[in-house]
């Protein structure tokens, strides 16, 4: 991969290029110190992955990743910065990973290997790689417990809300946060996802059965067990959407 490294601080960037030449799969390492000199630095030569600091000198590496996520073909970004405020809005960006300083090689590695992968995956199939469009995030940032957790969005069974909780069903846990259904659904909204109840939000592919239920309406079973139903002012909707 062809790494470009983004920092205005010349020892942090030579750090990195340090420990980015002992990473396997990386095959050129370039540097820069604004916003201005990425963007030139992309036009002459491709660029499979940024290391993008946050906090650049009258800038912000967050207002860079917007950018470069609306290039057809936008290179990999890992946040690689000394602040940990940042890691939500990074991943709704559809960072690849979020690495603090000072760095260490381990950790490098770590978030190099998990862009080579990535980027191996893209260039195999032909796809694009993934950014930030209406039919929602691939990897949904939620705090809880103190604690940031980063849910794989086809992941998710069904997001509902009871007595002013929302609790995120996914394959292997139950996540509460606070955060409004709205809100969730404004962020991963689109295919799979359906709202079928004022209080539900679900995947469609995770339904596992389907009954007629009161007033002709449903009742549905997901993969997990949990059932959920389907209001009349949702029906119409989810009839076309399954096709019954």
């Amino acid at each position: 991969m062809r790494v470009l490294i983004v920092d205005d601080e010349p020892l942090a960037r030579d750090e990195l290029a340090y420990l980015l030449g002992k990473c396997e799969g990386v095959s050129a390492i370039a540097q820069v110190d604004s916003i201005e000199e990425a963007l030139g630095a992309m036009l002459e030569e491709p660029v499979d992955l940024l290391f993008l600091d946050i906090h650049l000198t009258n800038e912000s590496g967050l207002s860079l990743a917007g950018k470069i996520n609306k290039l057809k073909k936008p290179p990999l970004i890992i946040f690689a910065t000394a602040y940990d405020d940042y890691a939500v809005k990074a991943f709704e960006l559809n960072a690849t990973d979020y690495v603090l300083k000072p760095f260490e090689l381990e950790r490098i590695q770590q978030a190099v290997k998990k862009a080579y992968g990535q980027h191996k995956r893209q260039h195999s199939s032909g796809a694009e790689p993934a950014k930030p469009k209406g039919d929602g995030l691939q990897v949904l940032p939620i705090q809880m417990d103190e604690r940031i957790y980063m849910l794989q969005v086809p992941e998710i069974i069904a997001i509902g809300i009871e007595n002013g909780e929302t609790t995120i069903y996914t394959k292997n846990m139950e996540y509460i946060i606070h955060e409004p259904l709205s809100a969730l659904e404004k962020k991963i909204g689109g295919h799979p996802f359906l709202r079928v109840h004022r209080a539900f939000l679900i995947n469609l592919k995770e339904i596992k059965e389907i009954q007629p239920w009161f007033n002709h309406t449903f009742q549905l079973t997901m993969s997990n067990g949990l059932k959920i139903p389907v209001s009349r002012s949702y029906m119409k909707d989810f009839k076309e959407k399954t096709g019954i």
